[in-house]
């Protein structure tokens, strides 16, 4: 691939036409660094290749929404095959990447569970003597963790013992409805820790989003508008402060110049003419898979291993979260088709290391409703049932299982915390391309022995509480396969240039003016849902960017 050098951009373009800040994606990380770097006076241009959602087409409101979900609004990209998406190979994976090209990312279809990292998932490697530290603080990312936190319209309680003491949250807590009380039930008689779940579910009206009706359909596109994504809660903002947001643009290459400065981007259009955007900083947020595929995309002269890859690790350490569920029939009618279908209780009993068990790290629960006739047949995505007879699904079983299970179920998902491993990661596949031609990721992901102890563990401990609740059946589903929901670590963080890519401002080590802003800056990938702690990353990066401004090396 050609250095920018030899290639230029439209002939009319003057230094003074060329914007500081070019962002690709717009998902939750490149939407918060949109928002803040244009509301502090920043020229921001933003290239994302899906479309702004439509909120119409969701269609959580209608009574075959089940069935949308096995193919429209499947979280596979490799299942739902839109032309915005590309295509992963996942042959040599456990798990499948799941996301969703669109403004507001893979949060359109996200079950809206807000968890920021504790303090411990900062010092995995001085507490438990493995993976790395990270080169920051809980107590340093707090500040801006809060600031993102009323931007979103988090619901919640403040006071969770688990979480040093904050801020209150913007809305009050949603209700935990039967399905949480029934939990609740077996949580106090066992006496394990348990709070009433934290979702970026507004519960009132707040920054555009609507109160949440409960409608229990949010992990496919929420059409209340009460589940917070970033089409609603940031962009209108950023478009107002003059941020510019290109859809349906495919970026294929960063480009950089002889002083190794990245210059700006080379993408398709809509209409599949390659175009150029130059810019003074480039921002990378195309996730965990989608940023490692477009550096190491960008070989060049300077750069012959992949951009900004001097210490080999783009596209390594990949992190999925390791996942399991559990399911909990009761005598009683819980209602348990009704929303939300975030988390209506957290549970981090098991969160922090206990070497007797034979592993490190833990996991946080949440407990979920499980939706309508198709939920009860499923957890998460995958059969109830392990043996893979699928007559035990469909037919007259289907029947059966939706009069016993229907409004009776408890669900418990486990996030377990996944530690890095080199050997996992994201390559180009040397055949497989997206419908531009471009080289598609190929996924090489395997489990290891600390995530199988853990999820076993954990799995036990679930009958355990479904038991003291009251279960007359129970199901485990272990390691669900779709369930790559979290795509972390693949140009990891830390001080070292020679052992992570990014330093501790998200700022590539090779390249000065080259940011990411997605997850796959994560050290470690802690044990709870990732948004969070991404959002306040790209928050506290792009504040730490207009601070600089003046000493920013720029192209």
């Amino acid at each position: 691939m050609r250095e920018a050098t030899t290639l230029r951009g439209p002939a009319s373009s003057t230094k003074k036409d060329i914007p500081d800040v070019l962002i690709i994606g717009a998902g939750p990380g490149g939407s918060m660094a949109a928002y803040e770097l244009s509301r502090q006076g920043l020229s921001v241009v933003c290239l994302e290749q899906g479309f702004m959602p439509d909120p119409s087409k969701y269609t959580g409101r209608d009574p075959e929404w089940e069935l949308t979900t096995r193919k429209t609004w499947n979280p596979n990209p490799n299942t739902r095959d839109n032309p915005q998406d590309y295509p992963v190979n996942t042959s040599e994976s456990d798990i499948n990447p799941l996301m969703f090209a669109g403004v507001g990312g893979s949060a359109t279809l996200f079950n809206a569970q807000w968890a920021p990292m504790l303090p411990s998932d900062f010092r995995v490697k001085t507490l438990d003597g493995v993976a790395d530290d990270w080169p920051v603080s809980y107590e340093e990312l707090l500040p801006h963790l809060e600031d993102v936190e009323q931007l979103v319209g988090v619901s919640g309680y403040r006071g969770n013992p688990i979480h040093p003491p904050r801020r209150d949250f913007p809305t009050p807590p949603l209700p935990v409805g039967d399905v949480g009380r029934k939990a609740i039930e077996g949580f106090d008689k066992l006496g394990w820790h348990w709070w009433p779940g934290t979702n970026a579910i507004a519960s009132v009206a707040h920054n555009g989003l609507n109160p949440c009706v409960r409608r229990g359909t949010c992990a496919y596109g929420c059409p209340e508008g009460a589940k917070s994504t970033t089409d609603i809660t940031l962009w209108p903002h950023a478009l107002k402060a003059g941020a510019k947001l290109v859809t349906g643009a495919r970026v294929r290459e960063i480009e950089v110049d002889s002083r190794g400065l990245a210059t700006g981007a080379v993408y398709i259009d809509r209409n599949g003419r390659e175009r150029r955007q130059l810019a003074k900083t480039v921002i990378l947020a195309a996730n965990g898979v989608g940023t490692p595929r477009l550096m190491l995309l960008s070989q060049s002269g300077r750069f012959p291993n992949g951009l900004a890859n001097s210490s080999g690790l783009v596209g390594k350490r990949l992190m999925f979260h390791p996942y399991s569920a559990g399911l909990g029939v009761f005598e009683e009618n819980l209602h348990s088709w009704r929303g939300p279908y975030g988390q209506m209780i957290e549970s981090y009993q098991f969160y922090e290391t206990d070497k007797s068990r034979g592993f490190v790290r833990g996991a946080k629960w949440a407990i979920l409703a499980n939706g309508g006739p198709l939920g009860v047949s499923s957890i998460a995505g995958s059969k109830v049932f392990e043996s893979g007879d699928m007559s035990a699904v469909w037919g007259e079983n289907l029947h059966r299982n939706v009069e016993q299970r229907l409004g009776r179920c408890v669900v418990i998902s486990v996030v377990g915390e996944d530690l890095p491993q080199e050997s996992n990661q994201v390559q180009l596949d040397p055949v497989l391309t997206d419908s531009d031609g471009i080289p598609a990721p190929k996924i090489i992901y395997r489990m290891d022995e600390n995530s199988r102890r853990l999820l076993r563990f954990h799995e036990e401990k679930m009958l355990e509480l479904l038991k003291a609740a009251g279960a007359v059946e129970t199901v485990i589903v272990h390691q669900i396969r779709d369930s790559g929901w979290h795509l972390l670590g693949t140009a990891c963080m830390g001080n070292d240039p020679g052992s992570s890519v990014v330093d501790r401002w998200g700022r590539t080590h090779d390249v000065p003016n080259l940011f990411i802003v997605d997850g796959s800056v994560f050290t470690t990938s802690g044990g709870v849902n990732p948004t969070a702690t991404i959002m306040t990353l790209s928050m506290r990066t792009a504040r730490h960017i207009a601070e600089q401004r003046r000493n920013q090396e720029a192209a």
